[in-house]
């Protein structure tokens, strides 16, 4: 194929779709391209059709890197001195746990959530926590006892953990008149409490939503104030938290902050120390032999040489993955959501970067009738793209039915003709030149987000052939999350090259107002899809569902983590590679 560049002519909408080089799991959209803007292009010579590229780089993990990872041989090493360790901090924790001292047991349970071994210990703490529930918070008698941080962190882990406590147990931080007491910024480890807890909130909850915007300005007014927070400590939590919340945080990534940020700590406990290292370690090399699972599985796909135009982005997928859900029993979900989201990446790539408009309505129509016959009449990387999805399916689907006796393939294949069908209209949107509505923008976009196709697809891979309502509803909302997110972190760069709308576009091109008030308004969105989160996992009383939830839940997170800083999944930064390495490659010591 040979390479040109063309200027395009300013005549409204160009009629080649644009590539789009902010995307993360996807970014469909159609282009207003500027006057005499140049552009990269590839020159089919079997057809004459013009092709867009992105050049991205290629990955830097070679697939002999990834096979030579210790993996399992880490985490046998550590086997034994582990389970010792394991049983002296269970002793330590059960000696700790008081309903007399119910805030110390709070803070010893919130620092083994964020040190990433709380899952050991989940009797433990749902025991506990259901009889500080019943002693403390339950009762409105008991609240005038409290004191802020008791009120906050329990609000907060109780929340987490499915009790519904009511925003009114704060009614006391309000004066007469309705505002929060002066005297609420004094203690600020409380401030910082509620702030946390506010996060929390779900719909029509005033008095938390007052709690957010008032300790938020707060605090940055103590950090800013530079001796203010003598600590150094909860200067970094503090610091740490207006960056992100811990409700938007991705627990294995805070694990990687928070071990480096209690070691500081003056009241660091050793034996927590020492084990949420070994932890950290053993879980790292369970990781690293799901990635060489997934490493195998792409190289036989063979997609990063036969379809150069996309990204080829494992490593990265397997990242989103090990932030959808880390604990060591969920290998075989991680390695298919990887799976998932690689193909993902690819697909969209097709829509997004290198198809014709005709060419992608005859992808979406194989693709709905899912016809083996029919792909005959595509172009060739067409036939690789979906033989190779259909081949994939095929054998995780084999593997659920021989493994739990479901025969899933038909749902699965039902959730990639949705996400084929939505990306197809957009397609169209572009081509077209058509500005939605941020309704409608939002309403397909949760689907090409592709958070569904890929929990769902997850979730019937599990043996399951339907989707309860709560989940489907954290599914929706989730996606939510991570296409504003996305938008937010990259619609600026996109919209200096030419690319419109995304949602901060599509609000501006239908209210008029300017970006500042459009980035705030989608910024609202974010904190009201995490509401309603929030609400549908504390009404969800299924141990099953609430690990798809949290997987769900987790990937919108990724969103924010990824692209807080611009599309640092199509290039990967310094940060983000750093990340990586901390993830997969280094060990804590």
């Amino acid at each position: 194929m040979a390479s040109i560049f063309i200027a395009c002519p300013s005549v409204g909408f160009c009629g080649t779709r644009r590539r789009n080089m902010s995307s993360g799991f996807q970014k469909k959209s159609y282009s207003r391209q500027p006057t005499n803007t140049v552009l990269a292009v590839t020159i089919d010579p079997v057809a004459p059709v013009i092709r867009r590229s992105a050049h991205y780089p290629p990955s830097e993990w070679s697939y002999d890197f990834l096979q030579s990872l210790a993996g399992n041989t880490v985490s046998e090493k550590y086997k034994t001195p582990s389970c010792n360790l394991k049983e002296k901090v269970r002793k330590m924790i059960v000696k700790e746990i008081s309903v007399e001292n119910p805030l110390s047991t709070l803070q010893l349970f919130d620092d083994l959530q964020r040190l990433g071994i709380s899952y050991h210990f989940k009797d433990e703490i749902s025991n506990s926590l259901k009889m500080l529930f019943g002693r403390y918070y339950e009762a409105r008698e008991n609240w005038n006892q409290m004191n802020l941080n008791l009120k906050a962190l329990g609000f907060r882990l109780l929340r987490q953990h499915g009790y519904h406590i009511p925003q009114e147990i704060f009614e006391d931080i309000k004066d007469e008149s309705g505002s929060i007491k002066d005297d609420v910024r004094e203690d600020v480890v409380g401030m910082l409490n509620l702030y946390e807890a506010s996060i929390y909130a779900v719909d029509d909850e005033n008095i938390m939503d007052e709690a957010r915007e008032f300790t938020s300005k707060c605090l940055r007014e103590e950090l800013e104030k530079k001796n203010n927070i003598v600590n150094k400590s909860t200067r970094m939590l503090v610091s740490h938290a207006l960056e992100l919340p811990l409700l938007w945080r991705l627990p294995r990534f805070e694990s990687i902050w928070f071990i480096e940020a209690y070691r500081e700590r003056s009241d660091m406990i050793p034996l927590l120390f020492e084990f949420a290292q070994l932890d950290y370690n053993i879980l790292q090399g369970i990781h690293q032999e799901d990635l060489k699972h997934t490493s195998r599985w792409w190289a036989g796909l063979n997609w990063d040489k036969k379809l150069e135009f996309a990204r080829d982005r494992m490593v990265e997928s397997f990242m989103w993955s090990i932030g959808g859900n880390h604990e060591p029993q969920f290998s075989v979900q991680r390695r298919n959501v990887t799976k998932l989201i690689t193909m993902v990446n690819v697909v969209d790539d097709v829509y997004d970067v290198y198809g014709t408009l005709d060419e992608l309505e005859r992808f979406t129509e194989v693709v709905r009738r899912w016809d083996l016959n029919a792909a005959e009449g595509l172009p060739e990387y067409m036939k690789i793209c979906f033989l190779g999805l259909n081949n994939s399916i095929d054998e995780m689907g084999y593997h659920t039915l021989t493994n739990q006796g479901s025969y899933v393939i038909p749902y699965v294949r039902k959730a990639w003709i949705d996400y084929c069908e939505a990306n197809l209209l957009e397609a169209r949107w572009f081509n077209s030149g058509y500005t939605p509505t941020l309704e409608e923008y939002l309403n397909n976009s949760r689907t090409t987000v592709a958070i569904p196709v890929i929990v769902s697809c997850a979730y019937f891979l599990d043996s399951n052939v339907s989707i309860e309502e709560n989940l489907q509803n954290v599914i929706q909302w989730s996606a939510v999350v991570l296409r504003l997110a996305d938008d937010l972190g990259t619609a600026s760069a996109e919209l200096e090259r030419g690319d419109v709308p995304k949602a901060v576009q599509c609000y501006m091109h239908e209210t008029g107002v300017c970006e500042e008030k459009a980035r705030a308004y989608i910024k609202s969105l974010i904190i009201d899809a995490y509401k309603k989160i929030s609400k549908e996992r504390m009404a969800c009383k299924s141990p099953a569902l609430q690990i798809f939830m949290e997987c769900a839940s987790n990937l919108g997170r990724m969103g924010q983590f990824t692209y807080e800083r611009g599309d640092i999944f199509g290039a990967p930064d310094d940060l983000y590679k750093n990340h990586q390495i901390s993830l997969l490659f280094s060990p804590k010591s």
